[in-house]
């Protein structure tokens, strides 16, 4: 077997490129704390933006806002998290040193080429939006196709296909097309879903039984086989719109059901005294909330389109949240059930999907109140995260081991 635990071999890297983990969690997060608020101060009040008039002459905000939330934050912390635990998957060497600084590299050049009040032309930054994926997907395929290890083999080629609808994005914005980016930004949010699906049902369950030292929920045939169809009929639905209205509220409605009969036997109400716990059980428990509650407003756009972002703030960011912050502990030696006190973020989070997601369907009147109040909660929970973890992303692990 590979020793991946020899400090000779890892001592002179820097802490910060040691592990994937480590600048793609704390890139994601500083992007998330920052864009959120310079996106609405831009959109309500031009006149104190930071950004110059002409900035949004190419870079439209209708398509900078999704894809710079999808691609920008949401993939980073997808590849710190997948780069990293492969390692532990197949016990080969994750990326580190200068392939991961420049892996980091191409990811942080495409999210500034799209900040600049300069026109850029659009292939610069999906070039390195591609090469981030690409080299992202290649890392991972390397690991997992040495040690044959094919039930992991779907994670490169879900990046693979990712690459391939950011770049249809680009191609999008470049023809003004807003229409397909909508469906762009629907289908992406699909695959995060099916993405948090699969993931998700391991480690929660897994993570869950350790803890309250209970027998873990092993999964049902019935229910996680037809539950991964219908949410990559989802992905292709929302891209090419081959099926009907009704079908698609039946499809939403089916993967709802099936994903609350499986969380449901994940014991969440075991888990109220570990905040660590519960903020992941809450985060999944807002996919079959979202899914229902669209399949319910599936005839009404303004509804259907806030209720996009019940999935992405409550479950995709939350579960993003409540993933970084444990991974984070557990790859730097410390206990992942005695790090920084962040109860209030993983609860400003939940809080700021109501604000942005509910209250604008609810009370319309005041939808600008409700978009400042989930923008306030959304800083402060991914600036908590910045303050906090920080010093634990930038130094070595404490017990000396690599990392």
């Amino acid at each position: 077997m590979l020793n991946i635990d020899d400090p000779q071999q890892i001592e002179r890297i820097p802490a910060l490129w040691r592990l994937a983990f480590r600048p793609f969690f704390l890139g994601g997060a500083i992007l998330a704390a920052l864009y959120i608020p310079l996106w609405l101060l831009t959109w309500f009040t031009p006149q104190y933006s930071f950004f110059p008039p002409n900035f949004w002459a190419i870079i439209l905000p209708l398509w900078w806002h999704p894809h710079e939330l999808l691609f920008g934050f949401a993939m980073a912390i997808v590849c710190g998290f997948l780069l990293t635990a492969v390692q532990s998957w197949t016990n080969q060497l994750a990326l580190k040193g200068w392939p991961l600084a420049l892996t980091f590299s191409c990811w942080l050049l495409a999210r500034l080429l799209l900040l600049l009040p300069m026109q850029v032309p659009l292939i610069l930054p999906a070039l390195f939006d591609s090469l981030f994926l690409g080299m992202a997907s290649l890392a991972l395929w390397r690991s997992i196709y040495k040690v044959k290890q094919w039930r992991n083999i779907g994670f490169p080629i879900m990046l693979l296909v990712a690459l391939v609808i950011n770049n249809v994005s680009y191609y999008a914005l470049f023809e003004r097309d807003f229409i397909f980016a909508h469906q762009i930004w629907q289908a992406m949010l699909w695959w995060f879903a099916l993405l948090i699906t699969i993931v998700g049902g391991r480690v929660i369950p897994f993570f869950t039984a350790m803890r309250i030292k209970a027998t873990k929920a092993e999964p049902l045939p019935w229910v996680e086989y037809p539950l991964l169809a219908v949410m990559v009929l989802l992905v292709i639905q929302a891209l090419f719109e081959p099926l009907s209205l009704e079908i698609e509220r039946s499809l939403l409605l089916i993967a709802g059901l099936l994903q609350l009969i499986r969380f449901a036997r994940w014991l969440p109400h075991k888990t109220l005294n570990e905040p660590m716990l519960w903020s992941l059980h809450v985060a999944y428990f807002m996919l079959p909330v979202s899914l229902l509650a669209m399949s319910w407003y599936l005839d009404n756009e303004y509804a259907y389109r806030s209720l996009l972002h019940l999935f992405a703030i409550g479950c995709m960011a939350t579960l993003c949240l409540s993933m970084i912050s444990r991974v984070s502990l557990g790859h730097t030696s410390r206990n992942i059930y005695e790090g920084p006190k962040m109860i209030l973020a993983f609860i400003c989070l939940p809080l700021a999907a109501v604000f942005r997601a509910l209250m604008p369907i609810w009370f319309p009147a005041d939808t600008q109140v409700w978009l400042w109040l989930a923008a306030s909660c959304w800083f402060i929970t991914f600036a908590m995260f910045v303050w906090h973890y920080i010093p634990i992303l930038t130094r070595p692990r404490i017990d000396g081991r690599p990392g």
